[in-house]
């Protein structure tokens, strides 16, 4: 078994954080949730552990590399109420390890894949904390406007076809605004990643001030 490598590890806004524990980078996680690279730290010291677990009980590789996306996305929304400091008695105090493993069997358990010629994700495409992040992003946009860059980006879909089902549902929208539309979707897309994010994955050279 092959343990995917994330090149992000090697950025320096995440080798920067090297030296934090794993409380430490969850308090900054939850304190700073305008931040992405703590999120990034996160995952990359603890991804080799979670995709060992999953791929053992994955049918195929492709099946395994999706479940494993959805479970740091899951973990993603569980770790800002995680709490490394509450114990009860009789029990060793909680550690991030340990309950990552834990959401890790959970997602396992609960979570039903789809057949591996119906996964469109590609861990080495895109990976897990900018698919969080643009998920996100995502969210807070119109919900039309979420449509076609969905419909663009995920399935591929050109802007004749765009407009033919947008108007199959009642939008009379033109393809040659289809493609102005998607062009302000990307922008807003972009314009709501957070900026470290944009650094670590796009390649943007205006960092941010870290934060200790």
């Amino acid at each position: 078994m092959q343990i995917p490598h994330f090149p992000e590890a090697n950025h320096p806004l995440v080798k920067s954080l090297f030296h934090h524990t794993d409380p430490e980078l969850v308090r900054l996680f939850q304190q700073h949730p305008e931040s992405g690279r703590y999120f990034t730290a996160i995952f990359c010291r603890y991804s080799p552990i979670v995709y060992t677990v999953i791929r053992h009980s994955a049918r195929s590789p492709v099946q395994a590399d999706y479940l494993f996306a959805l479970t740091w996305r899951h973990i993603y929304y569980e770790l800002g109420g995680l709490n490394l400091s509450s114990t009860q008695p009789g029990r060793e105090s909680l550690t991030l390890q340990n309950w990552l493993i834990d959401q890790t069997a959970y997602c396992i358990n609960e979570i039903e894949l789809p057949p591996t010629e119906a996964i469109h994700y590609s861990l080495k495409a895109t990976s897990v904390p900018l698919w969080c992040y643009v998920e996100q992003a995502l969210d807070q946009m119109t919900p039309i406007l979420r449509l076609m860059v969905l419909m663009a980006q995920t399935f591929h879909w050109s802007e004749t076809r765009i407009a033919a089902y947008l108007q199959a549902e009642g939008e009379v929208i033109a393809p040659s605004q289809v493609a102005n539309f998607l062009q302000e979707g990307y922008r807003m897309l972009e314009e709501k990643l957070p900026t470290d994010i944009r650094a670590i994955y796009l390649g943007e050279n205006l960092l941010p001030p870290a934060i200790a």
